[in-house]
């Protein structure tokens, strides 16, 4: 099986391709947990979108008619194939037939998208500015350029509101035009949704109503209440003059900040508005909270650090040794208000930009329930923030942005597995039912999550478990079933469900050697989704567990892998062998270990959980250049090639450009890096020089180009001190203390090598 073909076609990559037909046989043979990789809204020019309602099954499944169904064209009925149940075509399917088959019966088109009829008014998403004023005059003028430049990015028909926070939180009344008018709130008490409603005056204009309030998490949360009037959401085009003249005003937080103190911002409390307005006024409607913040909250609710500078803000130690000590209470604040946020269907977005930590650790469920961005960098003036913040207003082709909103994201399985969890930026809906297993990873104990934003990036790993008894054989033409139901509203308004109907083999009879993994199951593992697969679960189980042992876990699992599908003989560590598909699987394990995901030492928690959070959204693709950065060398003996991302491959008549996701590293060996100081690339004679210094930068700004978030572009020599971006990345396989003959750069370091790692693994897995 081809596997990119079918992520092309279907936005989807399992683990396994050919599935254990029992219960017995998936806990003998299966390590790696059934699983797969998802991205929902990813791009295909082959994806119809039809404009009827989708046909649902009429049974408990609430399955949608697919080309895997048995369909009587005669009969006008159809069996659904996740619960047997026989449903009637409706009317508007009087004209079918054997050559006039609708979309979704045609087995091409697994993956079909229903533009709805509306229920409902149609409503633009609105888009809510949260500005933090307690910034160099630098930043915020680079901040407010950027966010003007944002407005004709916008959708006209957008709504528009802005907030800005420091010692105090001011929200703008934007139809209000003769001057800047804004209500003020307390940076340092928290306000309920209930009484920001009545202090914006929604309670008074519609007296006899129940007051807003955020609605419960559940199935019936994505129905869209009626817009209240208002004045601090106004749509783009009757306020942008309003909006851009307040935008140009903004200044500094008026407050005076002693020199050995921080500025006060109340950035929970100013969050907790923007919730707040929102939840009164566009509750269940599209929405996006795009908070920018220069430091860390520093007073009431969510505050991370306290206002003196002689008190550092946490570290990993102090988090570790437990005297962090505002960490548990603010992150219980801002987990609250991201279940909020998940009930009102709005997503948060974080800007954080400053050279000291802002308090990313405690704000992390803000982004990772809502299905928000996140972006660390230095500085607002810094093109890490320019450029990403830029992206975000990508069109497609049509036109419309690359966002999707409200979304949910139901799972329907065949009656042989159940749905154990998933992991990604999604929030659990507690959806319970027959599909729903006991066993659980990540977000468990349900088959449907609400997805407030996605976008065609966005990508969800999602686990299963084989509940068939092996007494229950399964007949060899039947085939197991997953569809996948993505309810969301695009920026223009129209609500869309794409659906997702996949098949698989099961793997019939058992092995030759008994227990052992069945031949046809082994042939259909796709390693590198099992990697990205298997390190989602690890960096799911290190925000709760201790590092040590999630490493553990890693080579726990890793060994019985291996010993289970390598062929060797045993206690003879030589007679080891992998097959092709398995063979790469043990060094993405290796780099897993070594990587920011797991070892936290020289990374602030900040920076931690901004890398967790990228790695939690991205496709398999892009995990793996995270897992595994990709390394390539150029020189005078022929294109570039990719090399072995080892001490080995630096070498001193070579350029190196490393890539691992959140870095671009161009390197220059030693002897390169002699010739440009002296300027010969500047000789015509020397005109292949010139040439070769170029085409890493050509590349690397190729990768610029199309990365979200933008990452950070370093050139550096050989033995400078911007080197160890790439001496920390690569294999430590020549060091201080196995120096020889071996060309390539010696690595100051007890870390193991790979082929110190594989010799253990060797050794363990061979043992009876």
């Amino acid at each position: 099986m081809n596997f990119d073909e079918a992520e092309e076609q279907d936005g989807i990559r399992f683990a396994w391709n050919v599935w254990p037909s029992s219960r017995l046989e998936a806990t003998r043979s299966l390590v790696v947990p059934l699983g797969c990789m998802y991205t929902p809204l990813r791009k295909n020019p082959n994806t119809p979108l039809v404009y009827y309602e989708p046909v649902f099954c009429k049974g408990p499944c609430r399955s949608v008619l697919n080309p895997f169904c048995n369909a009587d064209i005669r009969g006008r009925l159809w069996v659904c194939p996740f619960c047997f149940q026989r449903n009637q075509f409706p009317p508007n399917y009087a004209d079918i037939s054997e050559q006039n088959l609708p979309a979704e019966l045609l087995r091409p088109y697994t993956t079909i998208e229903y533009a709805l009829a509306a229920r409902a008014p149609v409503v633009p998403p609105v888009y809510l500015y949260v500005i933090d004023t307690c910034m160099s005059d630098e930043d915020l003028q680079a901040l407010k350029d950027s966010l003007i430049m944002s407005l004709s990015l916008l959708p006209e028909n957008a709504f528009v509101g802005l907030i800005t926070f420091g010692s105090t939180i001011q929200v703008y009344e934007l139809s209000f035009v003769d001057c800047p008018k804004s209500f003020v709130f307390r940076g340092n008490k928290d306000v309920t949704s209930k009484q920001i409603s009545e202090l914006l005056g929604f309670a008074a204009s519609n007296k006899g109503q129940q007051a807003p309030q955020a609605p419960q998490m559940g199935m019936n949360s994505g129905v869209p209440t009626p817009v209240q009037s208002s004045g601090f959401l106004m749509p783009l085009s009757e306020c942008e003059f309003t909006l851009t003249s307040i935008l140009e005003e903004l200044q500094r937080d008026p407050r005076p900040v002693p020199n050995d103190k921080r500025p006060l911002r109340g950035t929970g409390v100013a969050i907790s508005v923007a919730i707040g307005l929102l939840e009164a006024t566009f509750a269940n409607n599209a929405g996006r909270i795009m908070v920018f913040t220069g430091g860390p909250c520093t007073e009431g609710p969510g505050m991370v650090v306290g206002e003196e500078l002689k008190e550092p803000i946490r570290s990993h130690s102090d988090i570790v040794k437990d005297k962090a000590k505002y960490v548990t209470k603010a992150a219980k604040h801002y987990e609250a208000l991201a279940k909020r946020s998940v009930g009102s269907g709005h997503v948060i977005d974080m800007y954080a930009c400053s050279l000291d930590q802002v308090g990313m650790l405690e704000m992390r469920d803000l982004v990772k329930k809502t299905g928000g961005y996140s972006v660390l960098a230095d500085g607002f003036d810094q093109p890490m923030f320019k450029s990403s913040f830029q992206r975000l207003f990508t069109r497609d082709q049509k036109g419309v942005l690359n966002q999707g909103f409200n979304a949910t994201l139901d799972v329907v399985t065949s009656r042989e597995l159940k749905v154990c969890g998933g992991i990604g930026h999604m929030a659990s809906l507690s959806k319970t039912g027959p599909s729903v297993a006991d066993t659980e990873i990540g977000m468990g104990g349900t088959s449907a999550w609400k997805i407030c934003g996605v976008d065609p990036g966005s990508t969800y790993a999602l686990y299963f478990e084989v509940v068939n008894q092996h007494t229950n054989p399964i007949p060899p033409e039947q085939t197991g079933l997953i569809q996948f139901l993505t309810h969301y509203q695009n920026s223009s308004g129209q609500r869309i469900l794409r659906v997702t109907t996949v098949s698989r083999q099961w793997a019939q009879g058992s092995s030759e050697t008994g227990p052992g993994p069945i031949p046809a199951l082994a042939s259909g593992f796709d390693q590198e989704t099992a990697a990205v697969l298997m390190a989602r679960i690890a960096v799911y189980k290190a925000e709760n567990e201790e590092s040590p042992d999630i490493l553990r876990w890693i080579d726990r699992m890793l060994i019985r892998l291996v010993s289970k599908f390598a062929d060797y003989r045993k206690d003879d560590p030589n007679s080891f062998r992998l097959a092709p598909n398995f063979s790469i699987y043990p060094q993405f394990m290796f780099h897993l270990r070594r990587s920011h995901f797991l070892q936290v030492f020289n990374s602030s928690p900040d920076e931690t959980t901004f890398y967790r959070a990228i790695f939690n959204r991205e496709n398999v693709t892009n995990s793996l250049i995270m897992i595994q950065p990709t390394l390539e060398a150029y020189s005078f003996a022929g294109p570039p090639v990719p090399v072995l991302l080892s001490a080995t491959s630096v070498q001193p008549e070579r350029i190196l450009l490393l890539d691992t996701f959140f870095h671009i590293v161009v390197f220059y060996g030693d002897q390169i890096a002699g010739w440009r100081k002296a300027g010969y690339q500047d000789d015509p004679k020397h005109a292949n020089l010139k040439q070769l210094l170029v085409a890493p930068k050509d590349d690397a700004s190729l990768i610029l180009k199309e990365r979200f978030p933008y990452p950070r572009y370093i050139e550096c020599d050989q033995h400078t001190s911007q080197a160890r971006f790439l001496l920390a990345t690569i294999d430590p396989n020549i060091t201080h203390n196995s120096m020889g003959n071996t060309p390539g750069e010696v690595i100051f370091t007890d870390d193991v090598n790979l082929k110190v790692f594989m010799e253990h693994l060797k050794k363990l897995a061979v043992q009876p």
